[in-house]
Parts: structure tokens; sequence; C-alpha cells
């Protein structure tokens, strides 16, 4: 996503996935992790696995609405959803980007134990962002991206999470439902010459908010994982995540330290909210959700790679993807 500050009704501004001028709070103190013997079940997460979802998606090239790379890649996910063994519901709609085009999106959802009442959701986006604009060289700022943590990690981590439950003897006490979001990243760049316009960014969430294709569709909360690939990632408390879901964030965190990796769940909060997915999912959706992001509180945004054409499969880290796999199980398993 693009970054620009948003007024919302939290009393906080609200910046998009490419932060400017976003300001953090000193550290909280950790939870100190607890013994080996104390860490709560979870199946083994395999990085590998992981990393081969990721790379199967950037195979496809940049993900953009309404290009063919997009439908073969959604067509694709639908394909491992229904692999895994989920209940697939594709919503097919027609949203209008900044720019006034109009843009065929696919929310890509899948249900997992249906049988159990209790839910979690996970939800990620699954297409990449139309232009580098960050790119540091000119002639590449009007070049689609191949979003390989900018979309595809979040995507990666889902699809392996679901493969370990699958294939694991023993399982949750909840299900589990997945929505891939699309048109999250096709949100207005700032140096365009027309005046800012709200809301351009997360186009397939505020869609799916809005018009929910299961009724009266509640889980206990939901997690976002966004931007989870990079190495020596920093997850930091997020300020929409707080609000809205303050116990969820301490849940996550505290099993992260309780299974030994708080070093990347960090006790840094920032304060001004990141606008993404969860916003609206929270906003009209009223589903309390998390985001679990990369932001670098030291250059103040989500990486040097960050929507500019270095966001390949060369910055995917499996020493983090196996973090984050790991703690998004041991959360599902604690529940119920």
């Amino acid at each position: 996503m693009k970054h620009f500050p948003l007024v919302l009704l939290l009393a906080f501004l609200l910046i998009g996935c490419a932060p400017e001028n976003q300001n953090s709070s000193e550290p909280a103190k950790s939870s100190p992790a607890t013994s080996a013997s104390s860490k709560p079940y979870f199946p083994k997460f395999n990085a590998d696995t992981a990393y081969k979802f990721i790379e199967e998606q950037v195979a496809f090239g940049p993900r953009v609405p309404n290009t063919p790379q997009h439908k073969e890649a959604a067509k694709y996910l639908e394909a491992q959803l229904k692999r895994l063994g989920a209940e697939v519901i594709i919503q097919n709609a027609e949203v209008t980007a900044y720019n006034d085009d109009k843009l065929e999106i696919y929310n890509i959802m899948g249900r997992f134990l249906p049988e159990q009442k209790e839910r979690i959701l996970l939800f990620a986006h699954w297409d990449s962002r139309h232009i580098a604009d960050r790119d540091p060289d000119d002639a590449n700022k009007e070049t689609p991206i191949l979003g390989a943590n900018d979309g595809a990690s979040g995507v990666g981590v889902i699809l392996e999470v679901l493969r370990s439950i699958n294939q694991d003897s023993l399982k949750p006490k909840v299900g589990v439902d997945v929505i891939f979001f699309d048109a999250e990243d096709y949100g207005q760049p700032n140096d365009v010459q027309f005046g800012m316009k709200e809301n351009t960014w997360c186009l397939g969430s505020q869609y799916w908010a809005k018009n929910q294709p299961i009724r009266d569709f509640k889980p206990k909360f939901g997690v976002l994982l966004d931007m989870v690939g990079a190495a020596d990632a920093i997850f930091p408390r997020e300020g929409v995540s707080l609000y809205y879901a303050e116990n969820i964030v301490n849940k996550v965190w505290s099993v992260a330290n309780r299974i030994g990796h708080g070093a990347y769940f960090s006790g840094v909060v920032v304060e001004s909210g990141i606008t993404d997915d969860h916003l609206y999912v929270n906003q009209i959706a009223k589903i309390p959700s998390i985001d679990i992001i990369h932001y670098d509180d030291r250059r103040r945004d989500f990486g040097e790679f960050h929507h500019t054409l270095k966001d390949d499969m060369s910055i995917i880290s499996k020493s983090t993807l196996k973090v984050v796999g790991e703690v998004v199980l041991a959360v599902i398993y604690a529940e119920g």
C-alpha cells in the first residue's frame, strides 16, 4: 500500500503500508519466555513448503487486477485451498480505483473444520502493487512489482499453516476460516497531480466487509499477515490492532514470547496505526482483528525493498516464515 495520513474516529492518524513521518513509542517490556516444557503444543511448520507456496505465486508475475497473470494466480489459490480440503467461496466483484479504473477482483475464502462452532479468521492480500512507486530508479516507477513479501508471503504462511493442521493427527478445537483479499495494493500514490482521496487502499477487504458472503459470520477474532517474509523482520504492536483488539495483540505476542520468538514480536508500539485490511474488517465487519506486519522502526518504513522491484524472492527468509508460522499455529491450538 501507499502511505498517506488519514484522520479516523479513532483520534489518531493512520498511515498506509508505506509510512511517512510515523511515530512510535519507546519499546515496552516483553514478557519473559517460559521454559520449553511449558510451551503450547502446535504441529510442525515447514518453512521450505511455505517458501515454495510464495515462489509459486511469484512465478505468475505481478498479480495486478485486470491482467491474465492475476486471473491465473486466483485459479492457483482456489486450487490450493481445495487441495487442502477447504470449502471454497469466490467473491467476484468490480471496484473502482483512485484513478477511476474499474478493477475485477476475486476475494478467495476457504473454510476448514466447518463442524467447529468457535472459529478464527486468518487473512492476507494476494495481489501485488501495480507500480513500483518507491523504486530508486525513476525508470522503474511505473513497473508492476512481484510482491514476494508484500502479498505473497502472508498467503504462503497461511497455506502452510493449513497444510500443517491437515497433516497433524491432533486437530485444533476451533475452526479456521481464511480470506485472501484482492486489490489491497492498488492505492493512490503520493505524487499524483489530483487531490488525495480516502479509502483507496484495501479495496477487496472494503468490498467484502460490506458484502459478506456468509450470513452471521462472526469468528472470535482475526489475524492479518502482511509482509511476513523478510530477513530480520520486526513485528511491532500497531495502533489499529491495539485500538480494536488489544487483548488479541496481548495474546499473540505472549504466545510468541512463550515459544521463543520474542525477538521478532517486539515490544515496540506504533501508536499511529497502519491502513491495512484489518482496519476495514474491524470497522465495517466488526470482527476484532490484528495485523502482524513488518515495520522497521529504525527506518520508519516497511523496508528498502517495499514497493520497489527489489520485492522478489531474494528477500524472503525461511527463518522469518518459520517464526510467523509457528506463532500462528500456537495461537490456533491454544484456543478452545
